[in-house]
């Protein structure tokens, strides 16, 4: 059987219309849970799966394992020299694996909790679901009570995914105020979060964000110690995260210049290039969808079920591929066709790079950088751009295509970078904004999203931020692919919390 017969054969019947997970080199794979796939032909088929805003593109090398509920794959990933795993496995039979898993995880968390706050008494313990208040089945979650005082807590199984990890402190804030909003009983005190050893980096590195009068108590948990250690957000807050001098990124521009040019003219309005965030390779994208990279001084395409260095010989096939893109990645093309719907949020970067004015009238349209401050969490389902208005205020702005409850900590997370880097000097020492002031004062911090794809508690969860940081919540219209507008713009208003459940 050839392998596109093969690797169809084993994905019928799992995929379209069944709920699944996803798996990727053993980690879960957010967004994909209601996929559904396309399979290019091949000698390595290439896999496209796609779920609302979400894509995952993988050319698969071999199926290794497939049966009724799953099918386990090899796969190469664009820009990675070794094979990855790619997993796919009925929902039904991931969930009554991850639901058993998480009840003897919190049992196990029930008896630390006794142990750790031996005054305090346990009044509640689940990781049942309630999507109605948005709390996630992915943490233990409960409450301690003493005297007239009481704790939300949260904890997360080593078992869980490092993305369940890092979302565990807006899970965390979501479980307190639903506490605290219930009217009556003890007042809530704050939040204890316990994490698994060695996970919290992150986390407390976002706690620098909050207002001063939330409590949240961080600790690591090793399972096979009989209590938790407390954690110093002061000490363990600090993430890796670095600039590249703008003259480096400028240089390699420069390398490509002449082959740019000639990729561009095949459609000037619609592809760009920019280096890749972090690396010394540069990209070319259509509206946002990468199908071209340099590295090294080759330039190797990912085309349909191709993927193959370009040269004179096979120019015309970057021609035809490219006239493909024009046909359908267009404002007014068709939204089932796979090529329209890949990279969404990518487009999206595109649109408000060029005209960033939409965003905010004060933005200068000459000084806008897409991923600076480069850092190791790339893939985290947001994108993120940083501007200068007229004042030389620098501005974070944060998009995101489609609802998601993790959006205003992920941008906050970018935020805390850009203002260290901004308070060493570092902008202005590797080159960023030429001929510009920059005002000492903290960037301004802009949230943006379709403006009904925010999310229900994204509200909420700015109540929960430092009143240092300036945050503006920007509504577009549902239509952006046609033209940028802005339909609501609004400044957070001042937080008044009494604590009291």
């Amino acid at each position: 059987m050839d392998p596109t017969s093969q690797l169809q054969q084993a994905l019928e019947g799992l995929i379209n219309g069944q709920p699944i997970e996803i798996r990727e080199d053993g980690r879960r794979v957010a967004g994909l849970d209601d996929a559904r796939y396309e399979v290019r032909p091949g000698p390595r088929p290439l896999l496209h799966l796609w779920s609302g805003d979400r894509t995952l593109v993988r050319r698969v090398t071999r199926v290794v394992e497939a049966s009724g509920d799953s099918v386990r794959l090899e796969v190469e990933r664009f820009g990675k020299n070794r094979p990855g795993r790619l997993e796919i496995v009925r929902r039904e039979r991931a969930r009554r694996r991850a639901r058993l898993d998480r009840e003897e995880f919190a049992e196990r968390f029930g008896h630390l909790l006794e142990q750790q706050f031996p005054d305090e008494k346990l009044q509640s313990l689940t990781t049942a679901p309630d999507p109605e208040h948005s709390l996630s089945g992915n943490y233990a979650r409960g409450w301690l009570r003493a005297g007239q005082q009481g704790w939300a807590v949260l904890g997360a199984s080593p078992a869980e995914t490092g993305a369940t990890i890092d979302g565990s402190l807006t899970f965390g804030l979501i479980w307190l105020d639903w506490l605290r909003g219930r009217g009556s009983g003890p007042v809530i005190a704050g939040l204890r979060l316990i994490l698994p050893a060695g996970s919290s980096r992150l986390v407390a590195h976002r706690l620098a964000a909050l207002a001063p009068d939330v409590t949240v108590e961080l600790y690591e948990w090793n399972a096979d110690e009989p209590l938790a250690r407390r954690i110093d957000p002061a000490d363990a807050g600090n993430i890796s995260t670095w600039l590249t001098p703008r003259r480096q990124s400028e240089l390699l521009l420069d390398q490509v210049q002449e082959a740019s040019a000639r990729i561009r003219s095949l459609a000037p309005a619609a592809i760009d290039a920019a280096v890749v965030p972090g690396t010394r390779q540069v990209a070319w994208r259509f509206h946002g969808l990468e199908f071209a990279r340099w590295s090294r001084g080759k330039i190797r395409l990912e085309l349909d079920s191709m993927r193959t260095e370009l040269t004179e010989k096979n120019w015309d096939v970057l021609e035809q591929f490219v006239a493909s893109l024009a046909a359908q990645r267009r404002p007014d093309g068709n939204p089932r066709d796979s090529l329209f719907r890949a990279a969404r949020e990518r487009w999206l970067e595109t649109i408000v790079l060029g005209e960033p004015t939409r965003i905010d009238a004060r933005l200068d349209p000459a000084l806008i950088y897409s991923q600076v401050p480069a850092f190791s969490s790339s893939d985290r389902g947001v994108l993120d751009l940083l501007g200068v208005n007229g004042e030389g205020r620098l501005a974070v702005i944060e998009l995101k295509a489609d609802e998601n409850v993790q959006l205003v900590f992920q941008a906050v997370d970018y935020w805390l970078r850009v203002r260290w880097h901004h308070r060493q000097g570092d902008f202005e020492r590797y080159g960023y904004f030429p001929g510009k002031t920059l005002h000492p004062g903290d960037p301004l911090l802009y949230i943006v999203a379709p403006g009904l794809r925010f999310h229900s508690l994204t509200r909420t969860l700015l109540r929960y931020l430092s009143p240092e940081i300036p945050v503006c919540r920007v509504g577009l219209n549902e239509d952006w692919r046609r033209g940028l507008r802005v339909i609501e713009r609004e400044w957070r208003p001042a937080r008044s919390t009494t604590g009291k459940l």
